[in-house]
C-alpha cells in the first residue's frame, strides 16, 4: 500500500501542466477569508482488527497567513467513538519545487479512545492526548486538494480538503 502511495505521490510530482504556478495554492490576502473544509470517508489500518469500525472526519482549518494554520475536526474514531481534535499547525507548499504537493505538520489534543480503548493512544488521561499528525498533499487546483495524513504507527488517513 504504501509502495503504491509514494508511486502515486511521485506521478503527481512529476506531472506537469502549463498553468502550475496558477493552481498552487493561492496567496492568501490579509481581507480574504482563509478557511478551507476537509472530509475523510476512510483511513487504512496497518493492522486490521475485527474492533475497527470505519473512520469518518469533517472539519475546518483558518489560515492565519499563507502557512500558519488552527484548525478542529470531529471524527468516528476507529472503535466507532465519537472524537475530537483541536490543533494549530504549519504548511510547506512548493515541496520538491512542485507548486501543487505541500506538506503539512499539526499539533494540537484530541479528546476520544474512552472505556476499553484508552489504551490505544499514548498519553490518554480521561480520553484526553496529545497528537501530532504529519501529511502530505496535493493541490488539484485552487479550491480543492487530496491529502494524506499518517496516524501515528496505526495507519494513513485519506481527505479531501475544499477552499471557499
Amino acid at each position: 500500500m504504501l509502495a503504491v502511495l509514494a508511486a502515486a505521490c511521485c506521478w503527481l510530482a512529476g506531472a506537469s501542466t502549463v498553468a502550475a504556478q496558477d493552481i498552487a495554492a493561492r496567496p492568501l490576502d490579509s481581507n480574504e477569508m482563509k478557511w478551507e473544509w476537509m472530509f475523510s470517508p476512510y483511513a487504512h489500518h496497518f493492522r486490521r482488527s475485527s474492533e475497527h469500525r470505519n473512520v469518518y472526519l469533517i472539519g475546518v482549518e483558518r489560515y492565519q497567513t499563507e502557512n500558519w494554520l488552527v484548525g478542529a475536526g470531529v471524527f468516528s474514531n476507529s472503535f466507532g467513538q465519537p472524537s475530537a481534535y483541536a490543533y494549530g499547525g504549519y504548511q510547506w507548499t512548493g515541496l520538491f519545487g512542485q507548486p501543487r504537493l505541500y506538506l503539512k505538520l499539526t499539533a494540537g489534543v484530541m479528546y476520544g479512545y474512552v472505556g476499553e480503548h484508552k489504551d490505544k493512544v499514548p498519553f490518554n488521561r480521561n480520553g484526553w492526548s496529545p497528537l501530532v499528525v504529519p501529511a502530505i498533499g496535493y493541490r488539484l487546483d485552487s479550491r480543492n486538494s487530496l491529502q494524506v495524513s499518517a496516524l501515528g504507527t496505526a495507519g494513513l488517513l485519506f481527505s479531501y480538503h475544499y477552499r471557499p
